[in-house]
């Protein structure tokens, strides 16, 4: 059997990506609902739908600064027609605070300020600028559209509208249509609590060099970071050490303040993995909390997913090495996160793009690969695979998107169409 065939038979072993994350996610339930006061609310996900329990704008309101009138009163004024000044009596001044209700009458005008509660019988409010800004009485010299400077109570949203479906975000905009519409309180899912650890007895803080026998620990920082972009309160415990008392206990003690937790390295079946050997361990004739998997997912093949403690907090386990930590997170860590979070939809945007340049993948693995994206003129997108392959800390840190290549694709062709996951970067 040649290199090539040896390669397509292992490969064929592993368990493909899709039914593992559908396996995984399945597993996984959004946070119990939480009823936030409004002011903290913004970033997390709506557990129900939200409903305005009033109308908004709540009163009829003039658009802008000006005059309110009757239209009948002013639709003869038009000097650009050759026609004449409308004179009208200005008989008090209305503004945002005033409460107390007044009525037009043939003739009459308020003074009005932009927010400031419409006079019974008014239908237009004349922008200052088309008058001669009298105070007594004021000289009107367009006329507008009946309607025009005036907001109607309800005329955007009206008392009863859906304001946001459960599954939404809530960003700052959302925060100020729930206050506009007398919403105090919302009711949505926590945000996921996130702790990273490393392990590994080669592993040294940063700060220093890697030398041999000392690998500096870049994934719980960059882990840290990504859970943090994914919209999680994230915490890095550090470094452990491939201690079994010591890693069961630190799991442990973690449970009381995850929500997930993710663990990077030893998860493979070498001598040094003991990620893999201790949380699989069966004891008392039952399989071990986590289950390590050989998924059919390039760079890192080996990930493991279960539960610890007595809360059964959810555990994710990814490689040891930077790149295949980061891809693993991408895939399996992130959507966990989301779900979490009451998210929807759970795994990253994508978009078909024009490849640039030909590639190969190994046969029988799903590879992300890192990668630039543009838009093109006209529609559409192209996509720059980065040099260095998936493994490469820079072409990561480069990236935008992740170039995705199926099991079965083992030469993708310059000018073929291709799938990419768009990447969330704060350029």
């Amino acid at each position: 059997m040649t290199a090539t065939a040896d390669a397509e038979a292992a490969a064929n072993e592993l368990t493909p990506l899709a039914d593992y994350l559908g396996s995984v996610l399945r597993r996984l339930r959004a946070l119990p609902p939480l009823d936030l006061d409004l002011t903290q609310a913004y970033g997390n996900v709506l557990a129900e739908d939200v409903v305005a329990p009033h109308a908004f704008p709540a009163f009829d309101q003039a658009a802008v600064d000006g005059y309110a009138a009757r239209w009948e009163d002013i639709s003869g004024a038009g000097r650009a027609a050759g026609g004449r000044a409308v004179r009208l009596n200005v008989v008090g001044d209305l503004g945002a605070a005033s409460w107390r209700p007044v009525r037009l009458t043939p003739g009459s005008c308020f003074s009005v300020a932009a927010g400031a509660p419409l006079p019974i019988a008014a239908d237009v409010v004349v922008p200052v600028e088309w008058t001669d800004q009298g105070m007594a009485a004021v000289e009107i010299y367009r006329t507008p559209k009946r309607g025009y400077g005036v907001r109607r109570a309800g005329e955007e949203l009206p008392a009863g509208t859906v304001l946001a479906r459960a599954g939404t975000y809530v960003s700052p905009a959302l925060v100020a249509v729930f206050a506009a519409t007398g919403i105090g309180h919302v009711v949505v899912r926590p945000t996921p609590r996130v702790v990273v650890v490393a392990t590994g007895d080669e592993l040294v803080d940063v700060g220093r060099g890697s030398q041999p026998g000392q690998v500096v620990d870049a994934n719980s920082h960059a882990l840290t970071a990504a859970a943090a972009e994914a919209g999680a309160l994230a915490y890095r415990v550090g470094i452990c050490d491939d201690d079994p008392e010591a890693l069961r206990g630190l799991l442990e003690d973690q449970t009381l303040r995850a929500d997930l937790i993710i663990t990077t390295g030893g998860t493979g079946t070498g001598p040094g993995d003991m990620v893999r050997r201790i949380l699989s361990r069966r004891e008392g004739g039952r399989a071990g909390p986590v289950t390590f998997t050989d998924v059919a997912l390039y760079p890192g093949t080996a990930l493991g997913f279960g539960t610890v403690g007595a809360e059964e907090v959810p555990v994710v386990c990814l490689p040891g090495d930077p790149g295949a930590a980061l891809i693993g997170f991408e895939v399996l860590a992130r959507p966990a996160i989301q779900l979490l979070a009451g998210a929807e939809p759970v795994f990253r945007p994508s978009v078909r793009a024009h490849l640039l340049e030909t590639v190969s993948s190994p046969g029988g693995l799903r590879e992300f690969r890192p990668a630039h994206v543009a838009e093109r003129r006209g529609g559409g997108y192209t996509v720059q695979p980065l040099s260095g392959g998936p493994f490469t800390l820079s072409g990561l840190a480069e990236a935008n998107g992740l170039l995705v290549l199926g099991e079965r694709v083992t030469t993708a062709a310059a000018g073929s169409t291709v799938d990419v996951l768009l990447l969330d970067r704060r350029r």
